[in-house]
């Protein structure tokens, strides 16, 4: 404890340095792994959308007979290839793919990183309060990658796959435009997930209180529906799909600020009638 106290600004720097430098490491090892696999990674989880076996489509055309409602068995997709026009696109999605699988497959362990970093600057107190903060970090990140692939990017695929705005169009998607477009889904439902955490760390520092986030529940509710709105294609539904986790993840941020949230110290301050 002694010596973490002695550490001076650029101890911390030099600290900080390489618990990123191993975080990166993690995410280059899983990124490196996924690239030797093109098969899986795009055959099977990055073009998996796009098949009608794919079980987001299978479970909905369960649920179709099950209650007589035929409209939730979503059809075939109208393309099967997509097309490439520039010369490197394949291989540089390749390595972007790659990378961003090793993200998300190392993020528990960057979670991990960032912790052991944090964690000696608090309180034997606090250290305790906020015990497996990095699972429920990574619990969130994780269900918000699983939200947005296997609910969010299916149906948006389908719906843009099959808007048709006259006869004479044939959708022809771009290989860039639909990776970009299932990666941003899928990682932009990975961080809005993240809302309890922020919202947590912001309470305890006295920033965010209880009081504030429901006076403005309103006004939240319409930068919910803002931040789907960039994430998501334009599509009133998907955009709802997003809307509606991210509000109840709202309300469990209003009752975790509520336990957590530390009121500013009052300063000594002069009083208003008093002279000098």
């Amino acid at each position: 404890m002694t010596q973490e106290k002695e550490m001076t600004f650029l101890d911390h720097l030099e600290e900080l340095r390489w618990h990123l430098v191993r975080s990166v490491v993690a995410i280059l090892v899983g990124g490196v792994i996924a690239f030797m696999f093109p098969h899986i990674l795009f055959d099977v989880i990055v073009f998996g959308p796009t098949s009608s076996d794919f079980i987001t489509y299978r479970l909905l055309c369960r649920l179709a007979d099950a209650i007589s409602l035929p409209a939730l068995c979503l059809g075939k997709l109208p393309f099967s290839e997509f097309a490439s026009i520039q010369m490197a696109s394949q291989f540089t999605w390749h390595i972007w793919a790659s990378l961003i699988a090793g993200f998300i497959v190392a993020f528990p362990y960057v979670a991990w990183e960032i912790w052991r970093f944090i964690k000696p600057a608090l309180h034997e107190g606090e250290q305790k309060k906020i015990t497996g903060i990095v699972i429920y970090i990574s619990l969130l990140f994780l269900s918000g990658i699983a939200f947005g692939y296997f609910l969010l990017a299916p149906l948006t695929v389908n719906f843009l796959g099959n808007y048709d705005v006259m006869g004479k169009v044939v959708n022809q998607p771009v290989f860039t435009s639909y990776i970009s477009t299932i990666l941003m889904v899928v990682l932009g439902c990975g961080i809005l997930f993240e809302l309890p955490v922020f919202i947590y760390f912001l309470a305890k520092i006295g920033i965010v209180s209880p009081e504030f986030l429901k006076k403005y529940r309103r006004h939240a509710i319409i930068i919910i529906l803002l931040l789907s709105a960039i994430i998501t294609p334009p599509d009133i539904a998907s955009q709802v799909l997003v809307a509606i986790p991210l509000g109840f993840l709202y309300e469990v941020s209003i009752m975790i600020a509520r336990r957590v949230y530390k009121k500013p110290p009052v300063s000594d301050e002069v009083a208003p009638n008093q002279k000098l």
